[in-house]
Formats: C-alpha cells, sequence, structure tokens
C-alpha cells in the first residue's frame, strides 16, 4: 500500500469548501462543519484568490483547525477540484461557502454509505434559504429521483444537484473524476449525470443541509440557460445504449422546454422558438406539450410589457 493511500485511511471524511471573496460567510459555513456530531477529520478551504483578507480572518478564527489553501482565481469548479485532489479522506463532501450544513449530516450519510458498499454517492434533502438566512423552502429529493441505484434515466430529466448535499467515496472522484472546469455554469448538473453514469446513488430523506437561494452565485447568470443544454445534450449522447431512447428523448425534451421558458424570460424570442419546436417533436405527452403551449401567452405578456415601457 502507497503512503498516499495509508494517509487516505487516517482521515474518514475531508470536506472540500471553495470560497471567493465571502469572509464572513465561509465562516459560518466553517463552523456547521466543526459541529458536527461525527466529527470532520480534514477541512479544506480552497480560496479562490480572494481579496477580502479571508486568509488571515479564517487564521485567526480556526488557525490549525482548518487546512488554507489559496489558488489564482480560476473558478469554483477549479477551486473544488483543487480541493479534491488534496483531500485524503475515504469520504469526501462539498459544501459551498455561503451554504450550511444541520448537525447530523456526516452521521447520517456515512452511516447510509457503509451500510450499502456498492453505492457511489449519498444525497440528502435541502432546507432553501434567503440571503438573510431564513428557511424558504424544502427541497425534497425523492420527489425528483423517485428511487435508488443506477438513476441515470432520472438525473437525465431532473438534473439538479446542490453540492452541498453530497457525500462520496473517494473513488467515485477516481473514477469520474471532479467539475468540468471548460463550464461556466452547470459544472454541478454535469458531474451529478456522470457520477450516475457510473455509480448507484442513494438519498437520505432528511433535510442535512441548508442552502443560499438566489444570492450571487453563477446560477443568475444567463449564460446557465445555454450550458444547461449543453450538459443534456452531452450527456443524453452517452447514455445511448444504457438509457432507452423513449427517457432519453423526454430527457432533451423537458431541457429543451424548460430553457425555452427561460429564453422566453430574457426576450431571446429565435432560440426560445428553436427550443420549444424541439421539445415538440420529442414530447410525447399531453400535459407536457400543453406546458409548451402556455409559451405562447407568456411570450405575448412580455412583448406587450416591453411595449408598454418602451424597450
Amino acid at each position: 500500500m502507497s503512503r498516499s493511500e495509508n494517509m487516505a485511511l487516517d482521515v474518514e471524511v475531508s470536506v472540500i469548501i471553495p470560497t471567493y471573496n465571502r469572509r464572513e460567510l465561509v465562516q459560518r459555513a466553517i463552523g456547521t462543519v466543526l459541529a458536527q456530531s461525527r466529527p470532520v477529520q480534514e477541512i479544506l478551504v480552497v480560496d479562490d484568490g480572494s481579496t477580502d483578507g479571508t486568509g488571515d480572518t479564517l487564521a485567526a478564527a480556526f488557525g490549525d483547525r482548518i487546512r488554507y489553501v489559496r489558488q489564482a482565481n480560476g473558478g469554483v469548479s477549479s477551486a473544488r477540484n483543487h480541493g479534491l485532489r488534496l483531500a485524503r479522506g475515504r469520504y469526501l463532501a462539498l459544501l459551498d461557502s455561503d451554504d450550511e450544513w444541520l448537525p447530523e449530516k456526516t452521521q447520517r450519510q456515512i452511516e447510509w454509505l457503509q451500510a450499502r458498499p456498492d453505492y457511489g454517492m449519498a444525497l440528502c434533502d435541502v432546507v432553501r434559504m434567503d440571503a438573510e438566512h431564513r428557511d424558504v423552502e424544502l427541497f425534497s429529493r425523492r420527489e425528483l429521483l423517485p428511487e435508488d441505484g443506477m438513476i441515470l434515466k432520472w438525473v437525465l430529466v431532473q438534473p439538479a444537484l446542490v453540492p452541498a448535499s453530497v457525500m462520496m467515496r473517494r473513488e467515485v472522484f477516481e473514477t469520474v473524476g471532479g467539475f468540468d472546469e471548460t463550464l461556466a455554469t452547470g459544472e454541478d448538473l454535469d458531474f451529478h449525470l456522470r457520477v450516475a453514469a457510473r455509480w448507484p446513488i442513494g438519498i437520505v430523506e432528511q433535510p442535512l443541509v441548508r442552502a443560499m437561494r438566489g444570492h450571487d452565485g453563477l446560477s443568475s447568470l444567463a449564460r446557465t440557460y445555454d450550458d444547461y443544454v449543453r450538459v443534456i445534450e452531452r450527456a443524453v449522447a452517452l447514455a445511448a445504449g444504457s438509457v432507452s431512447e423513449v427517457d432519453r428523448h423526454r430527457a432533451l425534451a423537458r431541457a429543451y422546454a424548460r430553457n425555452a421558458r427561460g429564453m422566453v424570460y430574457l426576450r431571446r424570442w429565435q432560440a426560445a422558438w428553436e427550443l420549444a419546436r424541439k421539445a415538440w417533436r420529442l414530447e410525447p405527452e399531453a400535459a407536457a406539450r400543453r406546458e409548451l403551449l402556455g409559451l405562447m401567452p407568456l411570450a405575448a405578456r412580455r412583448i406587450v410589457a416591453r411595449l408598454r415601457h418602451g424597450h
């Protein structure tokens, strides 16, 4: 056994926390890791080139209880991957610096994985919170992923992933790799899809994470829609042979329909039309087609509103 393998066996859990100019928020995030009922042996904070004094603040607040690493600004995927490469734990977890863990997060997910040695990753329910840290809603994973196991067909249709909800064996990272650094957004969806294509995934049906909604993350950018379609199209193509044509077509149709609505809100009319047309051609279900037809009055209202306000 190599020295690195021996080091890894000495650490049960590593958490990777990427951060950029969130000096106050990241302290809250770290505090929730330190408060776990099952201790986390390695807390890796990857500072993605912050300019707000994050390093000095964390050194004063936490000392050697965390492992602080600084890199030149390269984006959240680059920071996560840097941390994943450095991590020594048998289990790897992720926590964005504006999110929080609830106290039994590591306990529940590690127990779940230990009881199912063939599974690679466990997810959990998520409490969404606003910028003032007030609870807004519960994101129940079982509503989107109705079963555990090799669930790629379900993930293709609903690839949403809250990174803070992940607990995975280190073998998952070793076989699947990290986050796609060429994607400005949608890197979490892409990672979820690649894991689902290789490993059984399960859900601990309990809220173990609080995640920020509508903060200053990349999900607010218009490019999100384009990246989403790109990620799904690539995953659907790679799933040929392992997922039925019906399920692959459904996944594409739902992705096109979801992003056609986004294009309407952005007043990108041509893109909205093209996506809606593709979705209609692939979608046989009447209810989903009615939803597509609903884009027409939505677009009309957007046009009228624009004319009324003169822009």
